[in-house]
């Protein structure tokens, strides 16, 4: 590889693509070496790192010694990095007594080993007289562009000088807030000049820019990267812009990144496209600067917020988890009842929203227990007045725990609150009753009470599917569950036991 960008190197520019006096690479062919391995990770995932490495003190060293001294120590350094890398890694002078190391498909560990060897190999042959500071940034833990790479690299490296020299250090990201991080950008298009325009007009926001030249390298981009916006040409050749934006919003790993359609075409028909393709807005090409600005920042600010809630809500589901680990009766009550919800609400036609509250209803529904003693959730015997008491709590206590996610969870809030409500009112906490009660909450009741019935508890083995089945069916007929509802689970639990028992004769 680094031959052939040597070549290319050399028959672009006329000249020699290395140092003259260290016999390194020069900073130009560092500089294209760089955007070669942005390009492989953007195409195959390859990690890489910059490492930056500064002799301490070299102008001392130079005013002392003289610029001849000053070049032999530079040369003898240029020696020991050389000496202590891989072939497949590029090292340069990057500029005066500045060196820069890429260490391909490497992870931070590897990166950190050879710039220790560098480090200790100086400080050794010297007998401590000269020492080098480090400073490293990896793609794409830090950055993934040029510019931002080798910004985080010396900003790394101010800190291994401010830290008393002779010392390595990682950029450190800022974790303090999530606005403190600049967001990333993917622009994509298959014209490169329509992609520089865009990065100039960016170029204010300090913004994160990776580019793109057509629709499968940006879709392999968003699932190796984290990318708060997306600017997409909608013309492009083999995956056009709409195909992009509606595989990026059918996964659930992508389906939040805000999508701008970039087009020429200002038709009723190309709106409709866009529409249907879930993208988050549009705009006409050539875009106007103040504009794209603008609701690049709107975007940007209403990702970060939705990212901020998508991290409550794991805190939540995490939370419901570690409510199931503290019932021994109970483990993978949570998953099996979601699972079934979500089935029997796919036989009853339920649209994609209340599906989605199945969900995380199904998850969430009794993280009210969390609150709730163990000796009460694993007792062998009947509860007390006092412990039921506890026990029937929970409903309520879940739902203000989820209640600040409101907007999110929608009706799945009320399968938290009322699945165990019944038809006739006689259910708890509120005691509604018919209507009043959601077709997602009388779902989960449904399937709430059969996976209690079927699956071992403190006080009881599990039944047969007989028995369960005939208990919600004289639950039904008494007016306590959905005669709906039961209707279809037995149809849906009978059906899956034909399945296996003939998997199992074959």
């Amino acid at each position: 590889m680094d031959a052939l960008l040597a070549e290319k190197y050399k028959n672009t520019i006329g000249v020699s693509f290395t140092d003259r006096l260290t016999d390194l690479y020069n900073n130009g062919f560092f500089q294209i070496s760089l955007d070669f391995e942005l390009n492989r990770f953007e195409r195959y995932g390859n990690k890489f790192s910059i490492v930056l490495i500064d002799v301490d003190s070299f102008s001392h060293f130079n005013m002392s010694h003289g610029p001849l001294e000053g070049d032999l120590l530079l040369k003898e350094i240029a020696g020991f990095i050389k000496n202590n890398i891989r072939e497949v890694d590029i090292a340069a002078r990057y500029s005066g007594n500045l060196f820069a190391v890429i260490v391909t498909q490497s992870d931070s560990q590897q990166a950190l080993n050879a710039a220790e060897r560098i480090r200790q190999g100086v400080e050794k042959e010297s007998n401590g007289a000269s020492t080098v500071s480090i400073g490293i940034a990896c793609c794409p833990d830090d950055a993934t562009s040029s510019r931002l790479l080798i910004s985080k690299a010396k900003e790394a490296l101010t800190k291994a000088k401010l830290h008393g020299k002779n010392n390595i250090h990682f950029f450190e990201k800022e974790t303090n807030s999530g606005s403190d991080i600049p967001p990333t950008i993917l622009i994509v298009d298959d014209d490169a000049r329509n992609l520089k325009r865009l990065e100039a007009i960016l170029l204010p926001t300090t913004s994160e820019i990776i580019k793109a030249t057509n629709g499968l390298d940006a879709l392999n981009i968003v699932n190796k990267t984290n990318v708060d916006l997306t600017l997409l040409d909608v013309m492009m050749p083999e995956m056009d812009g709409y195909e992009v934006c509606r595989q990026l919003k059918a996964s659930e790993a992508t389906r939040l990144i805000p999508v701008v359609l970039l087009t020429d075409l200002d038709d009723r028909e190309s709106k409709i496209k866009g529409i249907e393709s879930d993208a988050d807005d549009f705009i006409k090409k050539p875009p106007n600067k103040m504009e794209l600005l603008a609701r690049t920042k709107s975007l940007i600010r209403l990702k970060r917020l939705n990212d901020k809630l998508a991290s409550i809500e794991n805190v939540l589901f995490s939370l419901a988890k570690t409510v199931e680990a503290k019932d021994e009766y109970t483990q993978g009550h949570v998953e099996r009842v979601s699972k079934l919800a979500i089935a029997l609400g796919k036989k009853m036609g339920l649209s994609e929203r209340e599906m989605e509250s199945l969900r995380y209803g199904g998850i969430l529904h009794d993280i009210g227990k969390i609150g709730i003693p163990k000796d009460i959730l694993n007792k062998p015997g009947p509860l007390s007045d006092e412990e039921w008491k506890v026990m029937k709590n929970h409903p309520v206590a879940g739902y203000n725990i989820c209640l600040p996610l409101k907007k999110n969870l929608g009706s799945a809030l009320e399968i938290i609150r009322h699945h165990h409500e019944k038809l006739d009112g006689s259910g708890y906490p509120d005691g509604i009753k018919d209507e009043e009660i959601s077709t997602a909450a009388r779902i989960m009741a449904v399937v709430d009470i059969y996976d209690a019935l079927v699956t071992d508890r403190p006080y009881r083995k599990g039944m047969p599917l007989e028995k369960a089945v005939g208990i919600l069916k004289q639950e039904a007929d008494n007016k306590k569950l959905d005669p709906a509802v039961v209707n279809y689970l037995i149809e849906f639990v009978e059906d899956e036991q034909r399945v296996d028992t003939a998997q199992n004769q074959d």
